[in-house]
């Protein structure tokens, strides 16, 4: 599972997907969320701006992704 840092209280989902370098665009990622290929904590989400805050995992292409805040 890989760990990403944010410094702010949540990062939405398709922001999320971008940052962590699994999609090239935010467009790519908008669509891969609203085609319904990711799971947020076990369950499809089609919500982009699903807000993830830690302890959240996000699961997409055989990848799971969870935030943590930057100390």
């Amino acid at each position: 599972m890989k760990t990403i840092t944010i410094t702010t209280e949540f990062i939405k989902l398709q922001d999320l997907l971008k940052f962590a370098n699994l999609v090239e665009t935010g467009g790519m990622a908008k669509e891969c969320v609203q085609c319904g290929e990711v799971l947020v904590n076990g369950e499809v989400c089609t919500m982009r701006g699903k807000k993830i805050r830690p302890g959240d995992v996000v699961s997409f292409e055989g990848q799971e992704l969870t935030v943590t805040y930057a100390d």
